[in-house]
């Protein structure tokens, strides 16, 4: 079995991101959020506009594949609000591969980007009803802050802040 981390290096190859969060969303969300709110978030963070708009401003992602097959995907962006931390954006893998340390793997390779660029901390909202909550624990990652966030058509964010100090 052989797993890779990779850097989408052009806006083509973000079609890949697409295609699996359209896969990811649906059951990962689906006893938290209402189906239009998950189709309006899949449509205002996914669409190929608004992911290229996403990569222009700096976000970097990372693809995990297994045999040559997407099966998971990490966006990040260093100096986030102009202090020295990296902000995972997303992170998401094909649910039936949940728990089996690929999560892991992606966020360690983060991690090591975050200290080759003298990153000090890591910081990443994750929704206050998410499991991976306790993911994001058992990391290191500790909550510090509760942020409702209005995205619009009458839907917001309910989260969590989180950060691990590196």
């Amino acid at each position: 079995m052989s797993v890779e981390i990779s850097e989408i290096k052009d806006t083509g190859e973000l079609l890949l991101i697409r295609n699996l969060a359209l896969r990811i969303w649906p059951p990962t969300f689906e006893k938290i959020l209402s189906e239009e709110q998950i189709t309006y978030m899949l449509d205002r963070m996914y669409s190929m506009a608004s992911l290229e708009k996403q990569f222009e401003n700096g976000h970097k992602f990372l693809l995990l594949s297994e045999n040559e097959q997407p099966i998971g995907f990490l966006a990040y962006e260093l100096n986030y609000a102009e202090l020295s931390q990296i902000k995972i954006h997303k992170l998401y893998l094909i649910p039936e591969l949940q728990g089996k340390g690929y999560g892991k793997k992606l966020l360690k390779h983060a991690e090591n980007l975050a200290q080759v660029n003298t990153q000090l901390s890591m910081v990443l909202n994750v929704n206050k009803y998410n499991p991976a909550i306790e993911f994001y624990k058992n990391y290191g990652f500790e909550i510090i802050a509760e942020e409702v966030i209005d995205i619009g058509a009458g839907f917001i964010m309910d989260d969590y802040q989180m950060k691990k100090t590196l």
